[in-house]
């Protein structure tokens, strides 16, 4: 290989943070010269623009110089023409038509909503910390925050007021927290803006563009943040991905936990499967061994039983005791599974996420992309 071709497959294999392939997949790579010890590289950005530029010049430089032999690099950045995008939206879509939905029932994507009976349970808060848990798993982790009232999910993960998602063309990049790719109305609205007045119609569009418009990319898990109760956006969501998985958070207070149940059945008359109950704000234990249950006791038991039917158990999965890190961290934007891995809170949605992740999700049903011979 000539030092042009080393250069040329450093600079390829340059990630862009957006969309997180190489640029070479992606057609970025315009030019590569080498004269003498200096490389002339030239790429393409896909807007005019792009919040990830700087980025990913200082990126590309980064890999030219790291080749042997290069002591100066010199980057010309440019931008994709009309029909450069085009063609790369194409190839993203890998072939579905524009406003599909790619996490059909045939999708390898697992797809969970994060339900709660009543508001004011910790659902989001539970939400915002297993998306991250599931990521330092390993796992490639998005998360739709369709608590279009009531969003929350941006703070929580400490994406700044004002960002956006990244638009090349008809399809959004949504912004990655934690190695989450998030996306929420809250995004879209100035800061202190609330949504007033929607109704179905509107609620409807919203949840479908997060779910057509937004390129996740390969996604292992989808968690969706859902609003509380069975309002419209349940319904929608019920029609839109009725193969859906359902965790129900409750506390362990009876008034909670019987709203929960209802939330729990509503899904389950969608299709959907409910996987799960996690029991949050429990009890917990002071310095000198004292159990203090502010809330009660036995709410997410009781969601679980009510919930199981003969031959399919909804098991219990976590009890999240009360912790003021896993708040405090909400209120920092820091989750508490990375800002206090420690607490006891933190350590109980690690193994939430553990044990969502060993479970993966099952081919039946589902046609595989192989043919007979």
């Amino acid at each position: 290989m000539t030092t042009a071709d080393r250069v040329r497959d450093a600079v390829a294999a340059v990630t862009d943070p957006e969309l997180r392939r190489p640029i070479g997949d992606l057609d970025m790579v315009r030019g590569i010269a080498v004269e003498g010890d200096v490389a002339q590289v030239a790429i393409v950005l896909t807007i005019a623009g792009c919040p990830a530029a700087q980025r990913i010049e200082s990126d590309v430089r980064q890999a030219a110089a790291s080749v042997p032999g290069i002591a100066e690099v010199v980057v010309d950045v440019g931008v994709m023409t009309p029909g450069e995008r085009k063609a790369l939206t194409e190839k993203l879509r890998d072939g579905r038509p524009a406003r599909q939905m790619p996490f059909g029932p045939d999708s390898l994507t697992r797809v969970i909503l994060v339900s709660s009976g009543k508001g004011g349970v910790g659902k989001s808060t539970v939400t915002a910390n297993l998306a991250v848990a599931l990521a330092e798993q390993g796992l490639s982790v998005g998360l739709v925050d369709a608590d279009v009232h009531g969003f929350s999910i941006p703070g929580l993960l400490g994406i700044p007021a004002g960002t956006q998602p990244t638009r090349i063309d008809d399809l959004m990049l949504p912004p990655v927290a934690y190695g989450v790719k998030t996306i929420s109305i809250g995004m879209f609205l100035r800061d202190g803006e609330a949504v007033v007045a929607w109704r179905g119609p509107m609620l409807h569009r919203t949840v479908t563009q997060f779910l057509t418009d937004v390129f996740f990319g390969d996604l292992d898990v989808l968690l969706i943040d859902m609003p509380p109760g069975t309002g419209d956006i349940a319904i929608s969501i019920g029609q839109l991905l009725p193969h859906a998985e359902v965790l129900v958070v409750t506390t362990p207070q009876t008034a909670a936990s019987e709203v929960a149940i209802r939330s729990g059945l509503v899904a389950r008359q969608t299709g959907q499967r409910v996987i799960g109950v996690v029991e949050n704000m429990a009890a917990f234990a002071l310095p000198d061994g004292t159990v203090i249950d502010l809330f009660g006791a036995g709410g997410g038991a009781a969601v679980a039983d009510a919930l199981s039917e003969p031959g399919a158990t909804v098991p219990l999965l976590a009890s999240i005791p009360l912790s003021p890190a896993l708040r405090t961290g909400g209120d920092a934007g820091v989750p508490v599974v990375i800002g206090e891995p420690a607490d006891v809170a933190a350590s109980t949605i690690v193994d939430l996420a553990r044990t969502l992740a060993a479970q993966g999700r099952g081919l039946a049903g589902r046609s595989l992309p192989m043919s007979l011979s």
